[in-house]
């Protein structure tokens, strides 16, 4: 009779014990969500931003604007000024490959 006492003791103290936990654990965060842009290079006029949703926005006559520097490679002068551009918007930078650059933006903020 004892040893019964004993393990519905012990089922208690767990018992009490999970409830404790579960009610002291803190919210799990919500996962992070992101919409992404891809910067395309495709030559100065030609070079474009293809936005969430499948917007495409040709930037040609907005990098002609900028003042490139002698002796500066343009792909990566524009891309950089592409890129610029996304950040005021709240973009940052998700990765690379030859002629496309990634950009994310957080959207649970």
């Amino acid at each position: 009779m004892k040893k019964q006492h004993q393990f519905i003791g012990l089922v208690l103290v767990a018992f009490v014990a999970l409830i404790a936990v579960k009610l002291l654990a803190a919210e799990a965060p919500a996962p992070a969500r992101y919409e992404y842009v891809t910067i395309r290079w495709a030559g100065l006029d030609n070079t474009h931003i293809i936005r969430p949703g499948g917007q495409v926005e040709f930037i040609g006559t907005e990098l002609r604007k900028m003042v490139k520097p002698d002796r500066t490679d343009n792909r990566s002068f524009y891309l950089n000024c592409a890129m610029n551009g996304l950040v005021k918007d709240g973009y940052e930078f998700a990765g690379i490959s030859n002629d496309d650059v990634i950009m994310k933006r957080n959207l649970s903020r």
